[in-house]
């Protein structure tokens, strides 16, 4: 399945109509261009930045409070926002939805999503404590060791990906880098 995007129909600059139509500038990919403006429209995925936040053998779950897929556990993660970087975003979501104390760490999964046009980014982050407070998009926050992990209640995809990854490379005594794209 491919992504299905949502057309543009109106120009973000002066509010006139878009074409859909090859810029001038040799450009091989249909844009939406203003009709009057001439602003060319670039369509990029969101980059979703979350950790994998560990203390000792265990990691730290979130049960969603906000759809898509309330009840459900995941890594705390979310959309960047403009003006920060991709761990600085990390970090601010692990803090919005755990209410966890950590020290960041190095970048641990990058993971294209073209179905829904997105890359998904993962930071490995070490906890002070198990003392959490979640933000309103959380239902609890929990620590997990491998095989307590609710594997068939996770959000989504990436978590799992993210989690076994995790698991792998703490067993094998070093952490990598994993790129991968999820159909």
């Amino acid at each position: 399945m491919s992504y299905q995007r949502q057309l543009i129909k109106h120009c973000r600059a002066c509010g006139s109509a878009v074409l859909y139509r090859l810029p001038d500038d040799g450009d091989t990919k249909q844009r939406a261009i203003c009709t009057e403006c001439q602003l060319v429209h670039y369509e990029n995925p969101l980059n979703v930045v979350g950790t994998v936040p560990y203390l000792g053998h265990k990691v730290l779950l979130c049960r969603r409070n906000i759809e898509p897929r309330k009840g459900k556990w995941t890594l705390p993660a979310g959309f960047m926002e403009l003006g920060e970087t991709t761990s600085q975003g990390a970090a601010r979501e692990t803090s919005e939805e755990a209410g966890a104390q950590f020290k960041m760490g190095s970048l641990f999964t990058v993971m294209s999503v073209p179905r829904v046009g997105q890359v998904h980014l993962y930071f490995l982050a070490e906890l002070d404590n198990e003392n959490f407070e979640p933000g309103f998009e959380t239902q609890e926050a929990r620590m997990f060791a491998e095989d307590e992990i609710p594997w068939s209640e996770l959000a989504f995809r990436t978590v799992q990906e993210t989690l076994q990854h995790y698991f792998a490379d703490k067993k094998a005594g070093a952490f990598g880098v994993h790129t991968l794209t999820i159909d």
